[in-house]
């Protein structure tokens, strides 16, 4: 827990960048009858009834200190899906840099071995080289800024049916693009002091 604060208390540094990063299951559903739409006076109307059409996952990554977001749907989230999605991230938008920090929770697809079942050794070696990997602890996901992402994600964005992984995107993109253009950060308070005192029963005993 304290390597993920001491993390959040270090000072923007444009050359290492802190990127937070988590994933979410979505049910996609499509109506079975077309809701009604918005008029003066009364609000959307939409049918009880709607048919399933699969699920998918959402990746996201969140840079806190300077408000940018990345979000994009896949069928899965295996191994190989999470490798080709961090390197096309950090290939896209971390290229020059030497070192990028991703705060990110325990799941098992999450760190470097998901690299080498996914690239070429030389490919994986770099990416190993270059992502630093930190992990919030068992039962402390609220550590990771990107849940809080995610949050306002589900509220803005995805708070209704949505058929396919296609419209989905299409939808994460825009939600993406307008809050980046609004440089909306995240001023996160709670620090390794506060850790000590208000959650001291999950410290060990000696």
């Amino acid at each position: 827990m304290e390597d993920v604060l001491d993390i959040y208390e270090r000072p923007y540094n444009p050359e290492i960048p802190v990127i937070c990063m988590d994933e979410k299951p979505y049910q996609l559903l499509d109506e079975i009858i077309q809701p009604l739409p918005i008029k003066p006076g009364s609000v959307r109307k939409t049918d009880y009834e709607y048919v399933r059409k699969g699920t998918c996952s959402i990746f996201i990554f969140v840079e806190p200190l300077v408000g940018k977001r990345h979000a994009k749907a896949l069928e899965q989230r295996t191994k190989i899906d999470f490798a080709h999605q961090v390197k096309e991230f950090v290939d896209t938008y971390y290229s020059e840099q030497e070192k990028v920090i991703f705060v990110l929770d325990n799941l098992n697809t999450h760190n470097s071995s998901s690299f080498y079942e996914a690239f070429d050794a030389e490919t994986a070696r770099r990416l190993s080289r270059k992502i630093e990997f930190h992990y919030t602890p068992k039962h402390g996901s609220w550590l990771n800024i990107a849940e809080i992402e995610l949050s306002v994600l589900s509220t803005q964005c995805i708070k209704m049916r949505i058929p396919s992984i296609s419209a989905l995107n299409s939808k994460l993109k825009a939600w993406a693009t307008n809050r980046n253009l609004n440089s909306n950060k995240v001023d996160w308070q709670f620090t390794t002091d506060d850790a000590r005192v208000k959650l001291k029963s999950l410290y060990p005993k000696f």
